[in-house]
C-alpha cells in the first residue's frame, strides 16, 4: 500500500493543510462561468494542492498535472441524483462511472465519491452505504486514496441542527466505511465536535458562491480553526475576480493562519492600505 500513502501524503505536502479547487460542476449542471474553457481555466489553479475533475476532463486538462510540483489530480468516480435538487430531484441515488483502478490508470492521484446519509429514507441510505463500500473495496485493491463527499439532500433547506446531525453522523460512518478523507459542509460552532469524532481528515467545501472573496476566506479560517485539514472550494475560486490570486490568499489563510482581510490584500484582491 506504499502507493496509497504516497498519493495521500502528497495532498498534505510538508504536513500542511490542503487547498483544493473543485471544477467538476459541468458533470452535474453543465457549463458555468469560470469553466467554459476548462483546459485554459485550469492553468490559473496550478498553485492549488489538488484539483477535482470529472473523469472525462482529466485527459483534456492533463497538461496541468504533468509537471514537477503539480497539483494532485482528484477524479470523481460517481454521479448522484443528490445534485439534482434544482430539477426537482428529491433523493440521492449514486451511480459509479469509473472504477478506482481505471481512474488510477488515467492518471488520478485520488478518487472522490459522493455519500448521503438521510437517517430518514432507509432505501437511500442502504444504497449509499452499499455503493461507497464497493468503491472502498476497489480502491484498496489498487492503492487509490478515496475521498468521501458527504452531501445531504437539498442542504439549503435543512435547519442548522438537521445539517449538523447529518454531517456529524455521516462523517463517522464514512470513516468507518474506509474513506481516507472526507469533504463536507462546515456546520458552525459544533463542527469541532465532528472533527474530534472523525478519525480521518475533513476538508470543508465552499458550496454556493459567496458575495465576495473575503467572505470565502473567512469561511476557510473558521473551518481550519475548528480542525478542518483544508478546503475544497469551487465557485469561490473559479468565479473569483482573480482565481490565481484567490488561491494565493487561501494558501495564506489555510496553511499559514493568515488574517483573511490581510491575505486578500496581499494577494491583490483588495486595494492596498493608504
Amino acid at each position: 500500500m506504499e502507493g496509497h500513502w504516497i498519493r495521500l501524503n502528497r495532498l498534505f505536502s510538508d504536513g500542511k493543510r490542503a487547498v483544493v479547487v473543485a471544477a467538476d460542476h459541468g458533470f452535474f449542471i453543465g457549463p458555468i462561468p469560470g469553466t467554459i474553457d476548462l483546459p485554459q481555466a485550469v492553468e490559473a489553479w496550478s498553485q492549488a494542492d489538488g484539483i477535482l475533475l470529472s473523469p472525462g476532463m482529466l485527459s483534456t486538462c492533463g497538461h496541468v498535472f504533468s509537471q514537477r510540483g503539480a497539483p494532485s489530480a482528484i477524479v470523481r468516480l460517481d454521479w448522484s441524483t443528490v445534485f439534482g435538487a434544482r430539477w426537482g430531484f428529491t433523493g440521492a441515488h449514486p451511480a459509479e462511472v469509473v472504477d478506482p483502478a481505471a481512474a488510477l490508470a488515467m492518471g488520478a492521484d485520488l478518487g472522490l465519491a459522493s455519500f448521503t446519509l438521510t437517517m430518514a429514507q432507509e432505501t437511500v441510505d442502504r444504497d449509499n452505504i452499499e455503493h461507497f463500500a464497493r468503491l472502498v473495496e476497489a480502491k484498496r485493491a489498487c492503492g487509490l486514496p478515496l475521498i468521501g463527499e458527504l452531501f445531504p439532500v437539498a442542504p439549503n433547506d435543512l435547519t442548522a441542527e438537521e445539517l449538523f446531525r447529518q454531517v456529524h453522523t455521516g462523517c463517522r460512518v464514512l470513516a468507518e466505511l474506509g474513506a481516507d478523507i472526507i469533504k463536507t459542509y462546515f456546520t458552525g460552532e459544533r463542527f469541532a465536535d465532528t472533527v474530534e469524532a472523525t478519525p480521518v481528515p475533513i476538508l470543508v467545501l465552499g458550496a454556493e458562491k459567496l458575495p465576495n472573496e473575503v467572505d470565502a476566506l473567512e469561511l476557510a479560517q473558521r473551518s481550519i480553526r475548528a480542525g478542518a485539514r483544508g478546503v475544497v472550494f469551487g465557485r469561490n475560486v473559479i468565479q473569483a475576480s482573480d482565481p490565481a490570486a484567490m488561491i494565493s490568499a487561501l494558501r495564506a489563510v489555510v496553511k499559514e493562519d493568515a488574517d483573511p482581510t490581510e491575505a486578500a490584500r496581499e494577494a491583490g484582491l483588495l486595494a492596498p492600505r493608504e
